[in-house]
């Protein structure tokens, strides 16, 4: 396959002049810390979402276990930064957190995909979940029931901003590739996936590994920027939050999850002086949402560069 370099340097670009331009903003005064922290929050979720995407979107597998292997990466980053502080220990507990997170999803795949599907894979991907968080819960080295406090902070915009872009990359290039292709034919119809030779198993067990990597990155990402978690933060809400995210933005579609992940932390974060009527309002903004976007806000759209500049060129030929 043919590396397209002007594009791959056109994206980089792109990502280089955002992450200048939020720095210029924080230093004009224009992005304070209430607006940073939201950012950050925005950037977490994306990671999430667009990894579940992966799974529900492009693998057609419906899984709830999403909140768990956050949980590991956060529980993993906590552990390791308590006992010593600095950026390369972070990332040493970063990488141990996803490692962890694939072994445990590795063996939880294995059990489930043989023989179930749908909501019966739901169900049991919510067990899962659910057991590794009462695991958490009972553990002395995770604090119990009480959690941890005082993570050290090793976390900031710009960690999180790289990490987004790194993520985003590395799960594009795998929804776009031939493995991303046999996924998609897995989606569509596995029966006939498997009679043209394609290991349906395999890749549905692919694609949920590499989803529950990216929510152990995001998991380590939450603990060491908000100092504190605890089982709680854990539960099946959590994973529903994640779900509405990538309902609403489209099922199958990145730019949409995005896009969703953006709107709904901005509504959040607006909604806050709102006190209790706060999410009352955010779940009315939701259901008038998918009343009249039920496909989502982008359905299965995608942004391409690609595509953007073969338009404008035509504009101009025309």
């Amino acid at each position: 396959m043919k590396v397209n370099w002007k594009y791959i340097l056109s994206w980089l670009v792109i990502m280089v002049a955002g992450f200048y331009l939020i720095n210029a903003l924080i230093i004009v005064g224009v992005i304070d810390d209430f607006i940073e922290n939201m950012l950050v929050t925005i950037g977490i979720n994306i990671i999430l979402a667009t990894g579940l995407n992966l799974i529900i979107g492009f693998s057609g597998q419906f899984s709830l276990g999403h909140a768990g292997f956050m949980a590991i990466g956060a529980y993993a980053t906590a552990i390791i930064t308590q006992h010593m502080s600095n950026e390369v220990v972070f990332l040493l507990s970063l990488l141990v957190g996803v490692l962890l997170a694939v072994i445990i999803a590795g063996v939880i795949g294995t059990a489930t995909f043989i023989r179930l599907k749908g909501d019966y894979l739901a169900i049991a991907t919510l067990g899962a979940a659910e057991i590794i968080r009462n695991v958490i819960n009972n553990l002395k080295i995770t604090g119990g029931s009480a959690g941890m406090f005082n993570i050290p902070q090793l976390c900031s915009w710009p960690t999180v901003y790289i990490l987004v872009c790194v993520t985003t990359i590395v799960l594009m290039n795998f929804v776009r590739s031939k493995n991303g292709r046999a996924i998609k034919a897995v989606r569509e119809d596995e029966i006939a996936a498997e009679a043209m030779g394609i290991n349906t198993t395999k890749w549905k067990l692919a694609a949920f590994v590499l989803g529950a990597a990216t929510a152990a990155i995001a998991g380590s990402l939450h603990a060491s920027y908000l100092q504190t978690i605890s089982p709680s933060n854990f539960g099946i809400m959590e994973s529903i939050s994640i779900l509405v995210i990538v309902v609403l933005g489209g099922v199958g579609s990145m730019t949409g999850t995005f896009v969703a992940a953006t709107v709904l932390g901005v509504l959040d974060t607006v909604l806050q002086n709102f006190g209790s009527l706060r999410m009352v309002i955010y779940a009315i903004a939701l259901i008038l949402i998918m009343i009249f976007k039920p496909s989502g806000l982008l359905g299965n759209w995608e942004f391409s560069l690609k595509n953007l500049t073969r338009h404008f060129g035509k504009k101009e030929r025309g």
